[in-house]
């Protein structure tokens, strides 16, 4: 299941019904599961562990050296869990301090392209579209989306189920079940995503509650995250989620888009 032409450390460790391409590169501190495909001209480096059921696309690199100043040769990782589709030309590098990695849960799509720092978490269900580019130290938690080109500062966090559209730059925190756009702007929730995942109506009430709280009625943050801990809707895992994301957040969270038509939309009842 090796291609002849591949080049495999023979202290690189394959698991069973994986399948090496062509011209693919694999060094010795490599772990691979089963029934993986790493498609050809792919590089997999250092001290990397993929886990079982993944397509690595063509010409991908995983477990480069961390692309940040004050690396100095630390023994690091990437760690990749199951059945994630990561497609041609990703990158994936290692971590930065000694011991540290950079992690990829399970079942994401990462598409071709986009860029995963050093120390960057990404969780579950995500998926990253073409050229996105996520800096050191970035979390991106389960089933978020983020849309083409969009540019991530580090130590930014993403919440849960948040979508980001299309050349977006973000570089505060952006909670749980809220859409961005432009620079550092919320502008709505991501009703779709909500829907499509399950969630009520009253559920998708109790996250509009508190989006309204957080930007609709003339909070600041610690008023709001003090209404969400006393009003009834504070018993709402997901409200919960929201306030607690809110937080614990060291970069701020993003502001709300300026727009009377918006704030008139999003003062509607949700469906």
């Amino acid at each position: 299941m090796i291609h002849p032409t591949a080049i495999v450390h023979p202290s690189a460790r394959i698991g069973e019904g994986t399948v090496i391409g062509p011209s693919v590169i694999i060094d010795a501190d490599v772990e691979i599961g089963e029934n993986c495909e790493i498609r050809a001209h792919a590089v997999l480096t250092g001290c990397t562990k993929i886990g079982d059921g993944n397509q690595i696309g063509y010409g991908v690199i995983i477990g480069a050296e961390p692309q940040d100043s004050a690396y100095a040769g630390a023994k690091t990782f990437v760690e990749i869990g199951n059945d994630n589709l990561i497609r041609e030309y990703v990158t994936i590098h290692r971590g930065t301090k000694e011991g540290s990695s950079t992690k990829l849960g399970n079942n994401n799509f990462i598409m071709a392209g986009a860029h995963i720092a050093h120390n960057c978490v990404v969780g579950n269900h995500v998926t990253i579209v073409n050229n996105c580019l996520l800096a050191g130290y970035v979390q991106v938690h389960d089933r978020a989306f983020l849309g083409g080109a969009v540019v991530i500062h580090q130590f930014t966090r993403i919440g849960q189920l948040a979508m980001v559209r299309g050349q977006t730059r973000l570089g505060m925190d952006l909670p749980p079940f809220f859409m961005a756009v432009s620079t550092n702007t919320v502008c709505g929730l991501n009703r779709v995503g909500i829907r499509r995942n399950g969630y009520n109506l009253g559920q998708r009430k109790w996250i509009q509650r508190a989006y309204h709280l957080l930007y609709l009625e003339g909070k600041n943050r610690q008023q709001a995250v003090a209404a969400m801990s006393v009003e009834p809707e504070s018993l709402s895992r997901e409200v919960c989620l929201i306030r607690d994301f809110i937080s614990s957040t060291a970069r701020g969270i993003c502001r709300s888009l300026q727009s009377k038509d918006l704030k008139q939309a999003e003062a509607t009842e949700i469906e």
